[in-house]
């Protein structure tokens, strides 16, 4: 996601303060609904009293998913790389022996008839065929479909949201001085492109700008509202009668590549692109759902469009903060909002095939004291019949996460009918449990997490990590008084393993794999399993393992929580080194490092630059740096780098 120590992207707002995704007054009224039963730092601190004996049990729980072919020593693989330190350079930093390339820029041309970019010139109609902003998810998928060849493929790759004060050098920062013509450009921007790419004889990477593949989805291509929240009374507009037809998608942060080869998009902060007044709403259920997901502007776009404005268009946001799913391979194809995975901030869209063959995707809600999800499929995958697993994630049950201090859980269906999600507290459907999911699972008392966002599972034991960035308004009194970390502003990262090896149980055990910040500073209670001589990482946020099964962690903490830029680290999750962290590479000043991803044989390694250059003050002709260009007439440019060795080795070994 953006860069936030809270949840909140830290650019150059209208009225010059670093808040321009969500705002504090949005925040608050966010929290406002949120009950106050249990946190997660008051169960963490009683959880890790009782570590020592909780390890047995962990490790004979690990052997229902590795077999002794699958077991790994990640001791001796660690030693691949000499690590990097902290920095403050503008510019990136990765080991000796490494090369990187700048694949694509925001403004490159998409398709080969498109004009090259021209900052003083923007046009929305040219920006729609140029490379968006703000990449973040990266998935690579192989070409052809179906192989694992490393050489040829697509990057599907998310355009998070949009820095006005970066992209446009006449714009003075005001709402009402932002043209229509720059909203525009800003719709275009948003969104995901899919473009082809290529490595040559020397380990390099280009993208092939005359692909078929190649394709750009904003904030306005047509898509499709599937499952079981399709068609609703609530998702119906003046512009669709049907609630099944939505105008683009907004906000995409992290996602997920599916077993059959589409991508499962997250849309995650949309509630910030809506403008009028959310208490001029007569349907008190709507102006109750909305306050609960932080519905308020912080883009302007509602003065040029009505569909922004909720008293004129109340069920809009409704239409927004689901999962897309879209095939990479088809770029005729339409994307498919999946209303059966639930309604949030979504961070991560992640799945795995359970020993059934069910489909399961597990899902964060990247808010302060929000949610971890996971949903399961009705029916089952086929790896002979693509189309049917393409709609396989419109039925199944969609499950909260409750963390007891034992260092069990419990995943609890969201399920109409099914107490407390009863007409007797307004859900009169699976349509209104997944349109206001955040409410659910408030009545279902799952665990206030510190802000979930990214959860991968490893690829071989099968042990599910999930991420918290960090909660730095989790007061004492929010939590018990032996807990640890009040003020979590480093964040954690969770390991879960599901009872009896199946991704579908609905009961889990759970153990912490590191609470983030310098281990060296009392003041910051970090734990990175009793190492001490580790590169230490604050705000974990988008991860990846490699094909050794060790976890790669991009963080996401300037400037609020850290005085250095973003990084990228090697966490080793087995043996004797688990828990030391390794700083691979050094990001630059106001950059966040995202998604993350390999090729199938480890010997590329892809990583998304966002908002590179943002930060308190900074504006199209003085921002914090001027990647990857470093012309005094350009300005900085989110874009996405291919990391390769030299000599053509796996990265990291």
């Amino acid at each position: 996601m953006g860069n936030d120590p809270d949840g909140r992207a830290q650019h150059l707002s209208h009225t010059g303060h670093e808040d321009h995704r969500v705002d504090q007054a949005c925040e608050d009224a966010s929290l406002s609904a949120v009950s106050q039963d249990e946190t997660f730092a008051a169960v963490l601190q009683a959880f890790m009293s009782r570590r020592t004996l909780l390890k047995g049990a962990m490790t004979s729980l690990v052997l229902a998913y590795a077999s002794p072919l699958t077991r790994f020593s990640t001791a001796a693989e660690s030693k691949g790389f000499v690590p990097l330190t902290h920095s403050t350079e503008d510019k990136l930093l990765i080991p000796d022996g490494y090369q990187y390339d700048v694949i694509i820029r925001w403004g490159d041309p998409v398709f080969p008839d498109t004009p090259a970019f021209n900052p003083r010139a923007q046009q929305p109609a040219i920006q729609a065929r140029q490379f968006g902003y703000n990449a973040d998810f990266i998935g690579f998928l192989p070409l052809p479909a179906g192989s694992t060849n490393s050489e040829r493929g697509l990057l599907v790759v998310n355009h998070e949201y949009t820095n006005p004060e970066l992209m446009f050098a006449d714009w003075d920062g005001k709402d009402e001085s932002k043209t229509r013509m720059m909203v525009d450009i800003e719709l275009a921007a948003h969104g995901l492109a899919v473009i082809e790419v290529q490595r040559d004889a020397k380990g390099g990477w280009s993208y092939v700008q005359n692909s078929s593949f190649n394709r750009r989805l904003t904030a306005e291509t047509p898509m499709v509202l599937s499952g079981p929240a399709a068609g609703s009374p609530r998702l119906k507009t003046s512009s669709d009668s049907t609630g099944t037809r939505v105008q683009g998608t907004l906000n995409n942060c992290s996602a997920g590549v599916t077993p059959w080869g589409t991508v499962l998009t997250a849309e995650e902060n949309f509630q910030q692109y809506f403008g009028g007044s959310v208490e001029a709403i007569t349907d008190q259920t709507v102006q109750s759902l909305h306050k609960r997901y932080g519905v308020q502007d912080e883009y302007g776009w509602a003065r040029h469009y009505d569909r922004f404005d909720v008293t004129k268009e109340p069920y809009e946001p409704f239409r927004f903060g689901w999962v897309v799913e879209i095939d990479p391979y088809d770029p005729s194809s339409m994307p498919a909002k999946r209303t059966a995975l639930g309604r949030f901030r979504h961070e991560a869209a992640t799945t795995v095939i359970n020993k059934d063959g069910r489909a399961v995707v597990y899902t964060g809600d990247d808010g302060r004291f929000e949610y971890l999800y996971k949903f399961v499929s009705t029916g089952r995958y086929d790896s002979g019949n693509r189309p049917a697993n393409i709609g396989l994630l419109d039925a199944g049950t969609l499950y909260v996460a409750k963390f007891r201090d034992d260092g069990t859980g419990e995943w609890m269906p969201l399920v109409f009918g099914q107490s407390p999600l009863t007409p007797a507290n307004g859900f009169e459907s699976q349509a209104d449990v997944l349109i206001a999911t955040r409410r659910a699972a408030d009545l279902l008392k799952a665990t206030k997490m510190d802000r979930p966002e990214d959860v991968e599972a490893h690829p071989k034991t099968g042990k599910v990590y999930a991420v918290m960035t960090n909660n730095t308004r989790r007061t004492p009194d929010q939590v018990d008084k032996a807990n640890p970390r009040p003020d979590n502003k480093h964040g954690h990262i969770i390991e879960l393993v599901e009872d009896g090896g199946e991704h579908s149980a609905t009961t889990f055990r759970w153990d912490l794999l590191i609470a983030c910040g310098d281990p060296n500073n009392p003041s910051d209670n970090a734990s990175y399993q009793g190492h001490k001589d580790t590169s230490w990482m604050s705000c974990p946020d988008n991860i990846a393992f490699d094909d050794a099964g060790r976890l790669w962690v991009a963080t996401d903490g300037q400037p609020a929580t850290i005085k250095h830029n973003d990084a990228v680290y090697v966490v080793e999750v087995e043996g004797p080194q688990r828990g030391v962290a390794k700083m691979f590479m050094s990001g630059l000043p106001g950059g966040e490092i995202c998604g993350p991803a390999f090729t199938p044989d480890n010997r590329t390694f892809f990583l998304a630059i966002q908002h590179p250059g943002e930060g308190k003050g900074a504006t199209f002709t003085n921002p914090l740096s001027r990647f990857p260009d470093y012309q005094r007439d350009m300005p900085p440019r989110p874009s996405v780098v291919a990391i390769y060795r030299a000599d053509g080795g796996k990265v990291g070994s």
